[in-house]
Formats: C-alpha cells, sequence, structure tokens
C-alpha cells in the first residue's frame, strides 16, 4: 500500500520518514508553499520527533530557495506556531510534526497568514503548483534571511490563555496537577505555564524533549497508566497527557481514571459557554453529550466534517464561542486563537474546578451519560464505496449525513464510518444511551466491515 504513506490532506502533507517523506520532497514542497505564500516571513517550528531536525532543515532550504526569510523557533507546540504566525504578521506558517501519529510519521502542518490551515481552495492551489513544480527560484540578491526566537512564541501563547481565566482563582487553589507530556514539543512550555504561571504543585513524567516518546503518540486512556498511576500516587486534583506537538488533551480525574474525550470537550464548553453563550462547533463524530450541554445554555451545536480545518471553518462562518473535536481531544477557543489548543483546555478545566469548588470527578459525573465504542480497521483502495452502500442498505431509512464517510442517526444512538484523514484506515465509532445498545451496534457494523 505504498500508494497510502504519503497522503496530502486536510492540514498539510504527511507520511513514513524515509521512501516516502524524505528531505527532498519536503524542501520541494516549502519551496511550493513560500511560491504561493510570497516573499516575506515564515514562521517554521516542530516537534521533538528524531526526524524533525533533518526537516527543519530541508524546510528552510526550500523557504529560502523561494524568496522567504525563514524565522525558526524551534521545538514549540503546534498552537504556540499558529499563534505565533498571527501575532507577527508572518507570511505564513510550517510545524514539522505529525502530531499524534507514531514516531516514525511525520508532516508539514501549513498555515496561512492568520495561523490557520489552508482552506479547501488555498489548498488546492498549493498542491496543483506542487505537483506542477512551477516553484519560484530565487536569485542570488533575492534570498532572504534565516533568524532565530525561540524564546518568545510561548509567552505570547500562554498570555493570550491566561487572558481568558481567572489566573488569580487558580493559583490561590494551589492545585496539584499531574502531567505526562509524552517528551513532546509542550514538554517545557506545560511545566512553565502550569507550575509559573496558574500556580500549580505540578508532578510530571515525561517531559524531557530531548528523549523518545515513552507510550503512544495519541493519549488515549489504554496508554496513560502512568498518568494514572502518578495522580493517585501523588493525590493530584486532575492529570493531563499531551500528544507530541501540544494540540490535543487527555485528562484523568482524581481517582486516576482516564475521562472520555467527548466528556472532556463536554466540561471545556460547559466551562466556556458560562463565560460567554454562543454557538458551538464540533465534527461529526463528537458525542451527543455536547448537544446536551450546549442546550442547557441555550445555545446551538453545528457539526462539520473529521478535521481541524474543517471545525474553524465553520466557527469562522457562525462566530462561534467554542469548538472542538471530542474524539481526538481538541480544544478550539477563538479568543485565544482559531487552533486546537492543549493548554486552552487545562486552564479553562482549571478555571471550572476553582470557581466551583468540585472535583473534576464530580463534574464529568453530572454529565449525561452516553456509552461509545470506536475501532479501527484496514481497508483496501477502492473498498470503502462498497462498503458504505452496504451499511445504508442495511439501516435503510435511517437518516444519513454524507459530509463525511456516512453518518447515521437515530434520535438515541448514531454510527459514523470514515476513512482517515491520517492513515490507510476506517474509522468506526458508534454511540448509544444504552451500554448494549452501542456494544450490538458496532457488532453489527463490524460484521459488515
Amino acid at each position: 500500500m505504498r500508494e497510502h504513506l504519503l497522503k496530502i490532506g486536510v492540514s498539510g502533507i504527511r507520511g513514513v520518514v524515509g521512501d516516502f517523506l524524505t528531505p527532498a520532497l519536503a524542501a520541494a514542497f516549502a519551496q511550493a508553499f513560500g511560491t504561493y505564500v510570497g516573499r516575506g516571513r515564515v514562521v517554521v517550528g516542530r516537534d521533538t520527533r528524531p526526524s524533525g531536525e533533518m526537516l527543519e532543515h530541508a524546510v528552510c532550504c526550500g523557504l529560502l530557495a523561494a524568496g522567504c526569510e525563514v524565522v525558526r523557533v524551534g521545538v514549540q507546540p503546534t498552537p504556540t506556531i499558529q499563534v505565533y504566525v498571527a501575532h507577527t504578521g508572518a507570511r505564513g506558517g510550517i510545524a514539522i510534526t505529525a502530531s499524534h501519529n507514531p514516531p516514525e510519521y511525520n508532516a508539514l502542518k501549513l498555515f496561512n497568514s492568520s495561523g490557520l490551515f489552508f482552506n479547501q481552495y488555498e489548498r488546492g492551489e498549493l498542491v496543483d503548483l506542487y505537483h506542477e513544480s512551477d516553484f519560484r527560484h530565487a536569485a542570488n540578491e533575492e534570498i532572504g534571511g534565516l533568524s532565530d526566537d525561540a524564546g518568545s512564541a510561548g509567552a505570547i501563547h500562554t498570555g493570550r490563555v491566561l487572558a481568558q481565566v481567572d489566573a488569580d482563582r487558580i493559583r490561590a487553589c494551589r492545585f496539584r496537577v499531574a502531567l505526562d507530556a509524552v517528551n513532546g514539543a509542550g514538554s517545557l512550555l506545560s511545566c512553565r505555564f502550569l507550575r509559573h504561571d496558574l500556580g500549580c504543585e505540578l508532578e510530571a513524567i515525561a517531559v524531557d524533549p530531548s528523549l523518545p516518546f515513552p507510550r503512544p503518540a495519541e493519549p488515549r486512556a489504554e496508554v496513560l497508566g502512568e498518568l494514572s498511576a502518578l495522580v493517585l500516587a501523588r493525590g493530584a486534583a486532575i492529570g493531563f497527557a499531551q500528544d507530541p506537538d501540544g494540540d490535543r488533551l487527555a485528562v484523568a480525574e482524581e481517582t486516576g481514571r482516564v475521562l472520555d474525550n467527548d466528556d472532556m470537550l463536554a466540561l471545556v464548553v460547559d466551562a466556556a459557554l458560562t463565560r460567554r453563550r454562543g454557538d458551538v462547533v464540533v465534527n461529526l463524530t463528537t458525542s451527543s453529550v455536547i448537544d446536551d450541554v450546549a442546550r442547557s445554555h441555550g445555545c446551538r451545536v453545528w457539526r462539520t466534517p473529521v478535521g481541524e480545518a474543517n471545525v474553524v471553518e465553520r466557527m469562522q462562518a457562525i462566530d462561534a464561542v467554542i469548538g472542538g473535536e471530542g474524539s481526538g481531544g481538541g480544544v478550539i477557543l477563538p479568543a485565544v486563537h482559531l487552533c486546537r489548543d492543549s493548554y486552552t483546555a487545562m486552564a479553562l478545566l482549571l478555571d471550572r474546578m476553582a470557581a466551583t469548588g468540585l472535583s473534576i470527578g464530580t463534574l464529568a459525573a453530572r454529565l449525561p451519560r452516553y456509552h461509545r465504542r470506536s475501532r479501527q480497521l484496514a481497508f483496501e483502495h477502492g473498498r470503502l464505496g462498497p462498503l458504505m452502500q452496504a451499511l445504508e442498505e442495511r439501516f435503510a431509512g435511517v437518516a444519513a449525513d454524507r459530509s463525511d464517510g456516512l453518518k447515521l442517526a437515530w434520535p438515541d444512538r448514531w454510527i459514523h464510518v470514515r476513512a482517515s484523514n491520517t492513515e490507510p484506515l476506517v474509522r468506526l465509532t458508534v454511540e448509544a444511551r444504552a451500554e448494549d445498545e452501542a456494544e450490538g451496534l458496532l457488532a453489527q457494523v463490524e460484521a459488515l466491515l
């Protein structure tokens, strides 16, 4: 399945480093990017993957060849890079990170001058330009400079987050917080943010960016046993786990139990709507608990295809107050920036705990209860269409949404089947009010797939 191991998708270009994502390809794509955004400053940052420094050099070469000035911000969370691009008025930015994918992957995430993922029209134009190899080649006297600014990006980002919460109230609580940063891009910034900015008593593991990822990159409950044990051993009020580029967050309550990511997003949405009412945007795979929480505030929920860029585009269109992707642990608060941001999520949860005097476990227990099940299945190229058709025939008459794979929804349960944006997989999610209904749905769909 060689054709699947390099993918140009909703957020950029991604693949397994070596035969598929190479320095030559990264340089060419960066040169196409520089040609598209035009001469001027382009920000480049990365996560802590072993291939990151190699690809950073290649990306910088491609940008310089297109006549851009390059500002390297070093190892930084993806949301930090996005905020920095917008704050400094750069022409665009590139984050070298494969986010939640395994360490053998890497990627170029591409941002426009607003620090946002390219929309579908921008992506189409850039990809056409890349395939045509119609790059700008700067003459000797047009080659721009290369500078470094690793010091200010984090402070700019966290300053925007702190403006959205009552930081003094959080500091007064002196919460004991456990952190697992997976030795990723957020390792150092997360420690400073929690310990110094929010006054928490921090118990941290996996916060050395020079070391490999000690667990699978995606912060799922089944891989966060060390965080759960740390919460219990240290008597922490809450535990946080990030992915390697710091845009996704998982949360453990005071008992060590890791919350479902959809419930985490629901708690953050509740905190945000308590501060300011307005519309909410989430993807099709996000739990119906979001609808219940929004309804309790008299607010509406809009849904989009999976992918941060899709959620952000809808949020811009309707001026949403908050959004995100529950299945991926992503929170988007436009008042900070229109991007997934684990720092915003951490701050809003701590602010809610400080405001109510309730534990994170108590807050989570108050949420309406849904049962969700997910699976990932490999599929052969060309087989997805017939699979979707078989599903529709099996559940004929059920309300269907075909904007991203296929979602079939009843009043109290739903099925969503879609192709992954990042890997050669079919992602299957089901949800129901009753656990046996969720298990039954899952078994029926798995039998078809």
